[in-house]
């Protein structure tokens, strides 16, 4: 055991001596040694899924019927409308926030920043109190949804992705094909959905929205959103939101690591609202066609 121990020590001691920033004489990081783990992966780390599985089930393109400026520096994680208010939440290491939008302009009424080391996620209103997660520190802060003061906070297990609400329950993605159905108040699993299409698992479920009686699920890294069947798992329907924006526009939020991401839904006024990562513009997308079944032979 201790000849065992003494190699290790000896072959770290190598690979720390003569080699800058840990890397070999080739240019090359070196090999682990045996037994040695690879740096932790994340769920954003998987391949997006090859969407849609099957060319049965319904899809449609997003139509707009109109759009406003939205801030091309936002990396919008989760979008919301309540009661006339626009809320949106914002990710990245050191400029994570909350904020109060008006959406006429894309001005910024409000906002309360994250901790520096927080990545904001997903929101959701219930009542006077709006949930944020943050994705890798599984803690999630309350704040008053009218003032975004925050009030509260609690914990929860793994990656935190997208969030939304049916107006009771919460519904959590993590980047995987499983969302969790909590209890606001405990925050307690109440049970887990597995999201499939075709029999296959539909994974990196980001956004979540509740729009009439579905869940709606922006795929990372995709232009597709799931529609999703919150009692079986099932997606019903794809929505297309790729010609949303301009060619022109698509190529520049892509060379800025842009994606499709935010879907907020008033069920009072059927108004629909789409945007993405650093896109140009907020778009109100209309409804009825979006569930259709336009071009379902499609792929």
């Amino acid at each position: 055991m201790r000849q065992l121990v003494a190699c290790v020590a000896a072959a770290l001691a190598f690979m720390a001596c003569g080699h800058d920033d840990a890397e070999s004489s080739d240019g090359k990081a070196p090999a682990l040694l045996p037994g040695m783990m690879p740096p932790k992966q994340t769920n954003a780390d998987a391949q997006p899924p090859a969407i849609p599985f099957n060319a049965a089930t319904p899809r449609a393109a997003a139509y707009a019927i109109r759009s406003w400026p939205h801030d091309t520096g936002a990396y919008t994680q989760g979008l919301v409308l309540d009661r006339g208010r626009l809320l949106e939440s914002v990710g990245r290491e050191g400029s994570s926030d909350v904020r109060n939008v008006d959406a006429a302009t894309g001005v910024v009424r409000h906002r309360t920043p994250l901790g520096l080391t927080e990545f904001g996620e997903g929101i959701a209103v219930i009542g006077s109190r709006l949930y944020l997660l943050t994705w890798k520190a599984g803690l999630g802060h309350v704040y008053d949804a009218a003032t975004l003061a925050p009030v509260d906070s609690f914990h929860y297990a793994g990656e935190g992705w997208g969030l939304a609400t049916d107006g009771r329950t919460l519904y959590l993605s993590d980047g995987t094909s499983r969302i969790r159905v909590i209890d606001p108040a405990s925050f307690h699993v109440e049970r887990t959905i597995q999201v499939s299409e075709a029999g296959s698992p539909v994974w990196m479920l980001n956004e979540l929205e509740w729009v009439r009686g579905e869940l709606w699920a922006n795929v990372y890294e995709t232009d597709f959103v799931a529609r999703i069947d919150p009692t079986s798992g099932r997606v019903v329907g794809w929505i297309d939101v790729g010609t949303l924006l301009t060619p022109a526009e698509r190529k520049d939020v892509a060379a800025r690591g842009g994606v499709a991401n935010g879907i907020a839904y008033d069920s009072t006024s059927d108004r629909l609202l789409m945007t993405g990562k650093l896109w140009p513009r907020l778009f109100q997308v209309n409804r009825e066609k979006a569930v259709g079944v336009a071009n379902a032979g499609r792929r």
